[in-house]
This record gives structure tokens, sequence and C-alpha cells, in this order.
């Protein structure tokens, strides 16, 4: 799976610093992980099962800033299933 351009939108906002967020984007179920600063480092997407855990794909955010604060990478990773 390709994240696709909408779905990128939602992951380019801030959240809650440090949280689990639980997300509706058109089929799928999100859970985003953000991290100190709210923006989102983990996102696993596909259908949410009885126990509140997600069947489907895993991703990790690769960003990278320099000294002043400029991003220098910034994209999302697959690193495979998650399955409960």
């Amino acid at each position: 799976m390709i994240l696709k351009t909408q779905l990128l939108k939602i992951l380019d906002k801030t959240y809650e610093p440090d949280a689990m967020i639980d997300l509706q984007f058109a089929r799928y179920d999100l859970s985003v992980r953000t991290d100190a600063e709210g923006l989102p480092v983990l996102l696993f997407i596909g259908k949410r099962g009885a126990n509140g855990m997600i069947r489907g794909e895993r991703f990790r955010r690769v960003r990278q800033t320099d000294a002043d604060g400029k991003v220098l990478k910034d994209h999302w990773d697959r690193k495979g299933e998650a399955t409960p």
C-alpha cells in the first residue's frame, strides 16, 4: 500500500503530544502514535478488530532536521503487517 496524498494531509497535521490517536480515513481505521512535538511518527492502517487492535499495515515516519530546524528528510516507510 502506498500512502496517498489525501492521507498524507491528515498525517501532516499536529496532534496531542505523546498520544495514540484513533482516526477514520475512507474505509480504513487509523491509529497514529505522536511524538513529543505532536507529529505523527507511527501509523497503523487497516480494520479495527473487536479488541481495538488494527489488522492491516504498519508505517514509520523518517524525519530528519538540521540544527536550524530545516527538514532534510520526511517520508513514511512501510514496516510490515500490523496484526494483533
